[in-house]
């Protein structure tokens, strides 16, 4: 993942690039399911529109391809088993703090190989996605992480065997791309304005995320997985979406 290497693009540019997209509208949508391929995938990228999607009546439904086993490799701390037992109940929690109630939908692949699985996700998808006014919300299909590109392919997949409508987000691609970065469809995106209260509320979101947000122990391998100059990047006032 040479992409996502280093401390990427610091937000201070991001902020003093000037730039004017359309209000992201869920006018039609009545189920929002959200596809996310790590536990915290969800909230760190439409945390704050999921919130709003609740405000205004539409069921939200999240979908938790992996249960997050492979943040740490090689921690000394905590195994990959013992992730996959904590990162759901951080998830949990983080939902409940954006008022989503409904638990996840948990389709258990290994994390780091999405990919090798990617049909099987998107049959497993199919019956997620069907229904009248269903959208699917899912990171994007060149975000620059193999599992985030392979959920991307296999939501996308599904929805054109349902006639689910797909909005693709960015989660690393923040970190990697630049302003005006040509391999970004920027053509596409739509802004969500958070307001305060949404965005305090997925500040807290975040928090719940103590695996990924504060080091295991002093180790090398404990660090963070998202320190602070990647929260910046993901706790702005505005979501990004690409329709």
């Amino acid at each position: 993942m040479e992409l996502i290497e280093g401390e990427g693009t610091p937000e201070s540019q991001w902020q003093a690039w000037s730039r004017d997209w359309p209000p992201f509208s869920l006018a039609g949508c009545r189920r929002l399911v959200v596809v996310a391929p790590h536990p915290d995938d969800e909230v760190l990228g439409v945390g704050g529109t999921m919130a709003l999607a609740v405000a205004a009546g539409v069921q939200v439904q999240v979908v938790a391809v992996t249960d997050g086993g492979a943040s740490h490799p090689g921690s000394p701390t905590l195994s990959p088993d013992e992730l996959v037992a904590l990162r759901p109940g951080e998830s949990e929690a983080a939902l409940a703090q954006l008022g989503v109630v409904r638990a996840p939908l948990r389709l258990r692949l290994p994390d780091g190989a999405v990919a090798q699985g990617e049909g099987d996700l998107a049959a497993a998808l199919e019956p997620v996605l069907r229904g009248p006014g269903t959208w699917a919300l899912t990171t994007w299909r060149q975000d620059g992480h193999p599992d985030h590109e392979a959920t991307g392919r296999a939501t996308a997949a599904a929805c054109g065997r349902t006639g689910a409508r797909l909005v693709e987000f960015p989660v690393w691609t923040w970190h990697w791309a630049g302003p005006d970065d040509a391999r970004v469809p920027w053509s596409r995106a739509a802004s969500v304005l958070l307001p305060p209260e949404v965005q305090a509320a997925k500040r807290r979101a975040v928090d719940c995320f103590a695996t990924q947000v504060r080091p295991l122990s002093d180790h090398p391998a404990d660090a963070p997985v998202l320190p602070p100059p990647v929260l910046a990047r993901l706790l702005r006032p505005t979501e990004t979406v690409f329709e």
